[in-house]
């Protein structure tokens, strides 16, 4: 089958680090042009990618017949309305979570998707890594009996107060930019959702900081407690805990960016003292997310976590916003 062929909305530093390299390296993808007003930004991109063609807009960018998919890296309020304008445009689109601020924002871009016929996502990007899946398939298959709490971190220190995720008006913020992490996995590993949400935020210059949640959660395996800790004002720290009544698994070090920061590994302790570590060293999630994508738009195949998905972690942080106590 012919490659995805690939265009990035946007010059931006995690695009070039991580998801142009691996769009560049993805089996099936090609990474065919690059959308900025100022080519020297560009410089980053043909270093691995010499042939890449330059669009000095975005809007000129989804008017290339050429191009079957964009990638938008832009800042979280641009999200919503260019992933909208990429799927009338005809373009498959993967956008960069947050995709929209409220759960009702991500039911138009549903039904755009629907209306279009074409694949529209968020990058999601740990629910195509190995460790969370053996997480899920650990825990669903009973190994540490029946669930009763969960806990999950996510924290670094940003004190650049230019930056995006520390400015209201780019919709930065811990929990858009994390949360949606210490949330999703929690729904993802388990199947559940939460039935009682309270909350703790601490903010800055208008963007939460310090959020602390606690949540019942109800899923298929019934009800758990669990509780989430997200912050950009604290060392780093990524762990996620299932404790159940026989076992426990456990994923910690890079967790969430699993062999950037730190080891991909998972945990399994059961009664005896019994640890199985399984450990993935060579797994760049980023290039199996591209992947997946182009498996998606080229033969059918199911999306591991579609729009509807996303809208129930996104009505999650809704909850929580709304019953937060500032702190």
């Amino acid at each position: 089958m012919k490659p995805v062929r690939w265009g990035v909305l946007g010059a931006a530093r995690f695009a070039r680090e991580h998801m142009a390299p691996a769009i560049h390296a993805a089996e099936g993808a090609e990474f065919a042009a690059l959308a900025t007003s100022d080519p020297a930004k560009a410089e980053g991109f043909r270093a691995f990618c010499p042939g890449l063609a330059l669009h000095g807009s975005y809007e000129a960018l989804l008017a290339d017949p050429t191009i079957d998919a964009v990638y938008i890296p832009l800042p979280n309020h641009l999200h919503g309305d260019w992933t909208l304008k990429a799927l009338a445009a005809g373009k498959h689109v993967l956008c960069e979570k947050p995709i929209a601020f409220a759960a009702p924002e991500i039911d138009r871009i549903i039904a755009a998707r629907d209306r279009s016929g074409l694949l529209a996502a968020e990058a999601y990007m740990i629910v195509h890594h190995p460790q969370w899946q053996r997480a899920r398939e650990w825990l669903q298959s009973g190994e540490i009996g029946e669930l009763v709490h969960a806990d999950v971190a996510f924290s670094f220190n940003l004190t650049d107060g230019g930056n995006i995720r520390n400015r209201p008006e780019t919709g930065g913020g811990a929990l858009r930019d994390i949360g949606v992490y210490t949330f999703g996995c929690a729904r993802f590993v388990t199947g559940a959702e939460p039935a009682e949400v309270s909350a703790r935020i601490r903010r800055e210059n208008g963007v939460d900081v310090f959020a602390q949640v606690a949540a019942i959660m109800e899923g298929p395996g019934g009800r758990f407690t669990y509780g989430s800790m997200t912050s950009m004002r604290m060392y780093n720290r990524q762990v996620a805990t299932f404790q159940g009544s026989r076992g426990m698994i456990r994923l910690e070090g890079g967790c969430f960016n699993a062999n950037v920061n730190d080891l991909a590994e998972v945990e399994l302790h059961r009664n005896g003292n019994r640890v199985t570590v399984d450990r993935f060293p060579a797994v760049n999630q980023y290039r199996l997310q591209v992947e997946a994508f182009g498996r998606s738009v080229r033969e059918g195949a199911a999306w591991p976590c579609p729009l509807e998905f996303v809208r129930g972690t996104q009505a999650m942080m809704d909850r929580v916003y709304e019953v937060a106590v500032e702190i």
